[in-house]
C-alpha cells in the first residue's frame, strides 16, 4: 500500500467523516475480513477518514466495523502529552499475550457513555501491515494494551460488554437502548 491521501472527491484540506455504528447493530458482532490486495483503494481512502471520525467523536481507538466497514483495520491513538501518535494497523492478529492481568475501566464509541471494568492480558504483542504493506509488530502495555485488545476484538465481533457479566452487559444495554431512544427526533413532528 501506498502514502494514504484523503479521496479524490474530497479537497485535500477537509476529511469527511464516518457515521459511528451504535450498538447492537449485527455489524459489530460480525467477524471482519481479512484486507486484500484488491481493498488497497478502499484501505487507502478508509484510514484517514476513520482517523479523522476518531479524533472528532473523540476516541483513542476505531475498529474498521464500527464505521460500518467489515475491513480487518483499526485506528489508534492515544495522543501522549496532546501529540497526535497515530497507529493505524491493517489484518492486525494478536501474538502473544501475557498470563498477568490487568483491570481498567473501558468505553466505546459504539457504546456511548457506557463504561465498565474490563480485565485483560496486561501485556500484548500485535503483528500487523502498515499503509506501506510493512509487517510490524508492537508490544505493548497498560493503556495500549487494552486499546490494541479492544479495538482488534471489534474485528472479531466482540464489545468489550461481552467481557462483563451478563447481568452488568444487559443493564448497560438497556441504558444504552434508553439513551439512544431519548436521542431519536420525535416521529409524530
Amino acid at each position: 500500500m501506498s502514502d494514504i491521501a484523503p479521496p479524490a472527491s474530497v479537497p485535500a484540506n477537509v476529511i469527511e467523516t464516518l457515521p459511528i455504528v451504535i450498538a447492537p447493530s449485527p455489524i459489530l458482532k460480525a467477524h471482519a475480513r481479512a484486507v486484500g490486495s484488491a481493498d488497497q483503494d478502499a484501505v487507502r481512502a478508509l484510514i484517514p477518514r476513520m482517523f479523522e471520525t476518531m479524533y472528532k467523536a473523540p476516541g483513542i481507538g476505531l475498529a474498521a466495523p464500527q464505521v460500518a466497514s467489515g475491513l480487518r483495520v483499526i485506528v489508534i491513538d492515544l495522543q501522549p502529552k496532546d501529540q497526535r501518535a497515530p497507529y493505524a494497523l491493517i489484518n492486525p492478529e494478536v501474538v502473544a499475550l501475557s498470563t498477568d492481568l490487568a483491570t481498567r475501566e473501558e468505553g466505546c464509541l459504539s457504546l456511548p457513555n457506557q463504561y465498565a471494568d474490563v480485565t485483560r492480558p496486561a501485556r500484548v504483542k500485535v503483528r500487523y501491515l502498515d499503509q506501506t504493506g510493512a509487517r510490524l509488530e508492537i508490544e505493548a502495555e497498560g493503556l495500549m494494551s487494552a486499546c490494541l485488545q479492544h479495538e482488534i476484538d471489534h474485528l472479531d465481533g466482540i464489545l468489550f460488554v461481552d467481557h462483563i457479566s451478563a447481568l452488568k452487559r444487559n443493564m448497560l444495554m438497556r441504558r444504552l437502548a434508553k439513551e439512544q431512544k431519548l436521542k431519536k427526533p420525535d416521529a409524530r413532528r
